[in-house]
């Protein structure tokens, strides 16, 4: 049986460059108890499988290809950015975490989000962001790490990468959680330049409380997964 599935990326940079890609998928009768599996075969680091539209809101479930998330910032983001393509202009997305707050600003896409939703990672700053491009994600085992480092402080601009052997992710391209959690920890809305090239950018929302994370979005293409 044949599944067709929309590939977005998120977080691109102002050339629609670079961004992570995410699976995105309507559940049905077909994929049910078989999302795990699908999200495994797809192989991106986070594939999106969404129950239900109504009503300006919509739910969905976050699988890694190991394991599923109560959230995750690139899947939110890059499918409310998909819905609001097509059509379904939501305000709220419901994952296991919790509800999101989405907002569409122009050509970018943001999601608000506690910064406990987000897995708990090993946070490392660096002294340059020359030594943030030189880690060899082979040094890292299980576990869950994002290390940074400032390009430019003053502007609040980050250089960052992030490696989740735990979730069977060697080295993602764009990590909106990590973003989430690196903001909190801060206090500052920062511009993040993440992998090869994503650009992210977050706000620190009532007072730390809630995160918002979001960047540009590609348009869609459609790949039928086997």
């Amino acid at each position: 049986m044949s599944l067709l599935v929309n590939v977005v990326r998120v977080f691109v940079d102002e050339r629609g460059e670079h961004g992570n890609p995410l699976g995105i998928v309507w559940a049905s009768p077909s994929t049910d108890r078989r999302e795990q599996q699908i999200a495994a075969d797809l192989g991106f680091s986070e594939t999106i499988f969404i129950d239900e539209v109504a009503d300006g809101s919509a739910t969905a479930r976050i699988f890694t290809p190991r394991q599923e998330l109560p959230f995750a910032g690139h899947p939110t983001v890059g499918l409310a950015a998909w819905l609001h393509a097509n059509g379904d202009a939501i305000k709220t997305l419901d994952v296991p975490a919790g509800r999101a707050h989405v907002r569409v600003d122009g050509e970018f896409v943001f999601v608000a989000a506690l910064p406990a939703w987000s897995p708990d990672f090993e946070i490392d700053q660096f002294d340059s962001a020359e030594e943030v491009d030189a880690v060899d994600p082979q040094a890292y085992g299980e576990g869950l790490f994002y290390v940074w480092a400032w390009l430019d402080e003053e502007e609040r601009r980050v250089r960052a990468r992030m490696f989740a052997p735990e979730f069977g992710i060697r080295e993602d391209e764009a990590t909106g959680a990590a973003a989430v959690r690196l903001t909190a920890a801060l206090g500052l809305d920062l511009e993040i330049v993440q992998g090869a090239g994503s650009l992210l950018y977050t706000h620190v929302r009532h007072g730390g409380q809630q995160i918002e994370v979001g960047g540009r979005v590609s348009e869609a293409t459609a790949i039928e997964q086997r």
